[in-house]
């Protein structure tokens, strides 16, 4: 699995806001339409005004690399410009291993618990 995560700024709150709701659709559409997508998720930032949390998980460096290549990512990559994007701090994390936070006893774990 591969996670995208990281922040994108805009000039002003209306300007995130703005495109927060423009890519509603985007978003859908690379949920719904790309293979190897299990979330994508751009969501406004409750504490910083200006400012998106990105969130993305992807199968595996195929799927991101064919996303990268996807008519989706052009059009969000030209919609987050058109709304006044001024800057952008996005990181990919390879992961091995994925298990609850929460252990059968419903209490949470910092350890990873369920491998040999």
């Amino acid at each position: 699995m591969i996670i995208i995560a990281g922040t994108i700024d805009f000039s002003d709150q209306e300007h995130r806001d703005m495109a927060v709701e423009k890519s509603k659709v985007l978003q859908q559409a690379t949920r719904d339409d790309e293979p190897g997508c299990q979330a994508y998720c751009f969501a406004a930032d409750p504490c910083v005004d200006n400012r998106v949390q990105v969130y993305e998980l992807w199968d595996d460096e195929a799927t991101l690399a064919a996303h990268f290549q996807h008519e989706n990512y052009f059009n969000m990559r030209t919609m987050l410009g058109e709304c006044g994007l001024t800057g952008a701090d996005n990181s990919k994390y390879r992961c091995d291993l994925a298990e609850p936070v929460y252990d059968d006893t419903h209490t949470p774990r910092a350890d990873f618990f369920t491998a040999s």
